[in-house]
């Protein structure tokens, strides 16, 4: 849609309240509240959060490219993300303009194609590994089994830990800190950090906690004169072409903490949501099934596997589709700027939604439904850029995406040669949580059934 064919007129929206404006609706069901605006108000609708912040949600595809390519310079990142720099720092999620650049340009090469091959196989180690506990007919909280498999995986590709070790050190303050995080991002007045309220004291705890850990790891990664190719090795050694400076060492402690949040909690629930879909959906887990049985059959999958597991790739492409974990993302107007004939002043804030853009019935038939064959014979390229962008886009897309994708894909092969699952008998009702992250709310209970008809017994790996 070009700027011509939207009016110039003020974008509208619903009456809010008075000091609160729409916050408090945002806050009780984001998804529904912001699929709403988009169907009575069009594609610029404009609410409030408090009295004085105006938010608008833009859900037009060559919109959402202005905001986050061509117009990017005019925007830096939503103020709600401020909540999270006591955790990440100046990491890529929070930092803005020159450094931003730089720092991408560092951390890049830990994301190269070679070194994700390489991540693979410790993908792979870690989930055969961990399902090998497993016991037929059991119920397992698989939401809590993602999001531990993804944490080992992210602890063995940066620091070449074990999974326990990964796990036992920095699962705990990851969690109360992101906890804390999220009810600051979500309201409205929050005490500053120096106040000792209890949420405060245990916020900074856990961040304490997570610095030792982290420092202690790149202190005794400088003393070491073993090179190690994993992502701390490779940042650490990472070097700027154009003033050829590396990284400090709390630059290396901030972007490892991004690449350790950002790279394990999304990949978990992605991969639950996944296996969520594939138990409600017994005619695409046998096409899963038969894929598997035709690209690996008996033995274990391998890193190189992933590039002919295509219905595999396209099961997670739909899952993202229907529930992405990056639901919305917002920006801050830094300089005045024009898109599609509206004007938008600094201090203004823009949203754009993952969720909304996902189920809009003009790009995708039957949006509500989950029909992996919809990505086949790259339906993405039919469609407008941004009204199907998973993990963002322009200069702050995702920097781990492929390896993300290598991830979710690995692993669901791995549960999905050796078992399948099922939600429990008694499950609460399955609905999505918008937290930072899109998540199933109160976790998924699910049976596990070993697959007899395969015969497949891989045996737990060394790693």
């Amino acid at each position: 849609m070009s700027d011509k064919a939207i009016s110039d007129h003020s974008p509208q929206g619903p009456k809010g309240k008075l000091l609160t404006g729409h916050l408090k609706e945002f806050q009780s069901d984001p998804l529904e509240f912001l699929t709403r605006l988009t169907t009575e108000y069009g594609d610029v609708a404009k609410i409030r959060f408090g009295p004085f912040q105006n938010v608008y949600l833009i859900s037009d595809p060559d919109l959402i490219k202005q905001v986050l390519v061509t117009k990017q310079k005019h925007f830096v990142k939503s103020r709600d993300f401020h909540a999270l720099k006591p955790i990440i720092g100046e990491g890529l999620l929070t930092s803005e303009k020159e450094l931003h650049m730089r720092q991408r340009r560092l951390i890049q090469p830990a994301f190269r194609k070679t070194h994700i091959v390489n991540y693979g196989q410790d993908m792979i180690d870690i989930t055969t590994n961990y399902i090998s506990t497993w016991k037929d007919g059991e119920e397992r909280m698989i939401t809590q089994d993602m999001m531990s498999m993804a944490l080992g995986i992210i602890s063995k590709t940066m620091f070449s830990m074990d999974f326990e070790e990964g796990y036992d050190v920095l699962g705990e303050p990851i969690e109360t800190a992101m906890r804390t995080a999220v009810k600051r991002m979500r309201t409205l007045l929050q005490p500053p950090l120096w106040v000792p309220t209890r949420s405060n004291r245990e916020y900074k705890n856990a961040i304490h906690e997570l610095d030792k850990v982290l420092f202690e790891i790149i202190d005794k990664r400088r003393e070491d004169a073993e090179k190690q190719e994993d992502m701390l090795g490779i940042l650490m050694d990472a070097r700027d072409d154009e003033d050829g400076l590396g990284m400090t060492d709390t630059q290396v402690r901030d972007e490892l903490m991004t690449i350790f949040l950002a790279g394990h909690e999304t990949t978990a629930n992605a991969l639950s949501w996944t296996l969520y879909l594939l138990s409600q959906h017994p005619e695409v887990e046998s096409k899963l099934f038969h894929e598997i049985e035709n690209v690996i059959g008996n033995r274990l999958p391998a890193p190189e596997d992933f590039k002919n597991l295509t219905y595999t790739q396209n099961i997670i492409w739909e899952s993202l589709r229907l529930y992405p974990p990056g639901f919305v993302t917002g920006r801050e107007v830094d300089e005045d700027v024009d898109i599609g004939g509206y004007h938008f002043k600094k201090g203004d804030m823009i949203l754009v939604s993952q969720y909304v853009m996902h189920h809009k019935q003009e790009y995708f038939d039957n949006p509500e439904s989950f029909y992996p064959e919809r990505f086949e014979n790259n339906f993405a390229k039919t469609i407008p850029a941004y009204a199907y962008f998973p993990f963002g886009g322009g200069p702050r897309v995702c920097i781990g995406n492929h390896f993300a994708m290598m991830e979710a894909v690995l692993v669901l092969v791995c549960i999905s040669q050796r078992y399948r699952l099922r939600i429990a008998p008694d499950h609460h009702e399955v609905t999505p949580y918008p937290s930072i992250t899109l998540r199933p709310k109160r976790g998924l209970r699910m049976i596990v059934e070993e697959r007899n008809e395969t015969g497949f017994q891989p045996e737990a790996t060394e790693i």
